[in-house]
């Protein structure tokens, strides 16, 4: 697969999609050709060499169609009403929902993002055998025209708990997350999955703090990594629906800032994004002691270089003519090494077409006996 880059509005009938997230037009891309299934032991090299790997077409998705559709009617009640908790409490969440019983909701008043966080317990033969498990409700940003919703499970408490120190709730909470959307076997219970996942993490994968994904046109993510204590990376499988994606391990990432910036060709892009003087020249300073950017792309606001990497088509362009970009459609997957904050894949998502799709994101480690 060749992705195909550019920065103007095509003419009339070109087959280009438009790159927008969030209010920023940020280009446009086509695929020509289909990428070919690598081999097992090119995937296990990637993923230690910290390098995202694509798997077209691993994931069946025909089995689920019809879980896939109830989930999008899940995200359409959820956009209309503003909350989750009441459909659970329905057909066909009921019946799966035997051994985790709901317990309540809460509105995320204190999270902007979120939307409602709806709680369970799990139960064995009338035994509590984990408590606490939660289902999030989010939006993924503040602009009022992205739909893009996001479904994260865990448990414990949100932003303090080490939970990758519990490996029973761990399960649990993935039990839920299997209960509310089913459709997650195809990723969890494919024994093709499995087997390379094996020998991708060295040992049987466990799929943990898992999130369902509803991309909506004019939303994604933007450049960021997942890494957390435990975890050893992200499988992303698109189940509906079509993304574009930028992903580069965290060295190359700032390898490629500073030849971008560098480069006085790209001066006018950064003056759209940077209009104050003081602003660039602080990011020309930054980008010469390479500890400083490192230290600068781990903070939560680090505005300086987001500007370049979520908001200059420019860099977009050029990052995907430096082949970093990927797209995906239903039944590809992308892995995503995250070992540390040194080396982990940033990555960016952006939404293609006009109608959200559906995607699961599941943290890997390998499971623990």
């Amino acid at each position: 697969m060749q992705i195909h880059f550019s920065p103007d509005q095509p003419e009339d009938g070109d087959s280009m999609l438009p790159l927008q997230r969030r209010g920023f037009q940020l280009g446009y891309v086509a695929a020509s050709g289909r990428a070919s299934m690598p081999a097992a032991a090119a995937v296990i090299t990637a993923w230690r060499q910290d390098q995202a790997m694509l798997l077209p077409a691993m994931v069946d998705v025909a089995p689920f169609s019809g879980q896939i559709a109830q989930a999008h009617r899940l995200m359409e009640q959820v956009l209309e009403n503003e909350e989750a908790a009441s459909f659970f409490d329905e057909e066909p969440y009921c019946s799966r929902l035997q051994q985790l019983p709901l317990l309540g909701a809460s509105l995320e008043e204190h999270d902007r993002q979120g939307i409602e966080k709806i709680y369970f317990d799990a139960e064995v033969d009338g035994e509590l055998v984990a408590e606490g498990l939660w289902c999030k409700a989010s939006w993924l940003s503040f602009h009022d025209e992205d739909a893009s919703l996001r479904f994260r499970f865990s448990f414990g408490m949100e932003g303090f708990e080490d939970v990758a120190a519990d490996p029973v709730s761990q399960h649990w909470a993935g039990e839920l997350c299997d209960a509310l959307f089913p459709e997650s076997a195809a990723v969890t219970a494919d024994e093709h999955i499995l087997q390379l996942l094996h020998g991708v993490l060295d040992g049987e994968p466990a799929f943990v703090e898992r999130i369902v994904y509803f991309n909506a046109p004019n939303g994604g993510a933007q450049m960021h990594h997942d890494v957390e204590r435990g975890h050893d990376g992200v499988i992303y499988a698109q189940l509906s629906g079509s993304t574009f994606w930028l992903a580069l391990a965290k060295p190359l990432l700032m390898d490629e800032l500073v030849a971008f910036v560098a480069d006085p060709r790209h001066a006018e892009d950064l003056r759209a994004v940077l209009p104050e003087e003081a602003d660039r020249q602080e990011l020309a300073r930054l980008l010469q002691d390479r500890a400083a950017l490192s230290a600068y792309l781990d903070e939560p606001d680090h505005e300086l270089v987001e500007a370049v990497m979520d908001r200059c088509a420019a860099f977009v362009g050029y990052l995907v003519e430096r082949g970093y970009g990927y797209m995906l459609e239903p039944g590809d997957a992308l892995l995503l090494p995250q070992r540390d904050l040194d080396t982990c894949v940033w990555h960016s998502v952006y939404c293609l077409g006009d109608e959200p799709g559906e995607a699961l994101s599941f943290a890997l480690r390998r499971k623990v006996n």
